[in-house]
C-alpha cells in the first residue's frame, strides 16, 4: 500500500478493495462499523483517498442515513 496514507486510510482502502468485487455502493456508517471507526472518520478519510490515485475510483453518491460512496476498482 502507499506509504503516504494514514493507518485509517490504509484500512479503509483495503476494505474497499476487498469488497468492491461484490459491492459497488458503501455507506460510511457501515464501513465504520466494520472497521471500528465513526462515520465521520470514514467520510473524512475517504475524501482524502478520493484525491489520491490508488487504483480505486471513489465517488460521493448520496446522503440518506449516512453518506454513500460509489467505489470502482
Amino acid at each position: 500500500m502507499a506509504p503516504d496514507l494514514t493507518t485509517k486510510q490504509r484500512k479503509i482502502l483495503q476494505y474497499l478493495k476487498e469488497n468492491a468485487g461484490t459491492k459497488t455502493y458503501f455507506k460510511s456508517r457501515l464501513i465504520g462499523q466494520e472497521l471500528g471507526m465513526t462515520a465521520k472518520e470514514v467520510g473524512s478519510n475517504i475524501t482524502a483517498l478520493q484525491e489520491s490515485a490508488h487504483d480505486v475510483e471513489i465517488e460521493k453518491w448520496g446522503y440518506s442515513s449516512s453518506t454513500t460512496w460509489k467505489v470502482v476498482v
